[in-house]
């Protein structure tokens, strides 16, 4: 059985874990299926956006597989969380936007995956954590580097330090999760219908912005300013930003064909 499931909508493609019986737990196999799918979507020009979720309805991922892990040596642990790192990185630059679609525990890795998403959605009884210092380590797949820039320090350190569980309500309060859903299958539906949006823009200029503003974020306002003006020059040649033109005059609404 697969450990990654892949499913399209039209331009939207859904990546869901694929272990219910272990909560989705990460193991070394899940990891490298993941980094296969996630490098064929990041070439894929007519994926336009993706969405994340997990297998059943308890869980998005509880992390690292701590059955696998107590198997594992010192070197096969660092294999593995440089991997989980190595895959998190891919999914937070992917070209096309990401979102997650938290059904369920989201803990560890699972959060730290999450995180590695442009926009989070989740169910209402979803509990959620970077629950590492718990287990005397730390999030290693970008968790203290990326909850920070979302959150704020302040409250990043509090979560962190005190592996504190939290569920949707809260992650919503603190600007974590864009929407907070009743059932499992409803998160996933809102999820569809934020890429939906996303879709009635031209592609290359979502990945440009989103290009711009993820670099920009790393660098001085000058610098952003910069990469923000070399991306909006990929945009000025395109078929689309003429077809936005045509259409505006036209009174219709644009046919974008990421061209």
């Amino acid at each position: 059985m697969s450990c990654i499931l892949v499913e399209k909508f039209d331009f939207i493609s859904v990546i869901r874990l694929n272990r219910p019986d272990a909560l989705n737990a990460f193991n070394y196999e899940m990891l490298n299926e993941l980094q296969n799918v996630i490098e064929g979507i990041r070439i894929d020009k007519d994926i336009r956006a993706v969405i994340f979720t997990g297998a059943g309805e308890k869980s998005f991922s509880v992390g690292a597989d701590l059955k696998e892990r107590k198997t594992l040596s010192q070197e096969e642990v660092r294999r593995n969380i440089y991997k989980i790192g190595e895959v998190f990185t891919a999914i937070d630059t992917l070209p096309q936007p990401t979102i997650a679609a938290i059904n369920g525990f989201a803990f560890g890795g699972g959060m730290e995956m999450v995180l590695s998403c442009d926009f989070r959605f989740a169910v209402r009884d979803a509990k959620m954590g970077l629950t590492e210092t718990s287990l005397g380590i730390i999030p290693g797949a970008g968790g203290t580097q990326r909850l920070p820039r979302i959150i704020g320090e302040a409250k990043a350190l509090e979560l962190i330090l005190t592996a504190k569980r939290f569920i949707a309500e809260e992650a919503l309060e603190w600007g974590l999760v864009t929407g907070v859903s009743e059932k499992p299958l409803q998160v996933l539906d809102e999820c569809h219908a934020f890429a939906e949006l996303l879709l009635k823009n031209g592609p290359i200029a979502l990945q440009q912005a989103k290009f711009a503003i993820k670099q920009g974020m790393n660098t001085d306002l000058q610098t952003g300013l910069q990469i923000e003006r070399k991306a909006y020059e990929v945009t000025i040649p395109t078929k689309d930003r003429v077809e936005a033109l045509e259409a505006f005059a036209e009174k219709r609404a644009p046919v974008f064909k990421g061209e």
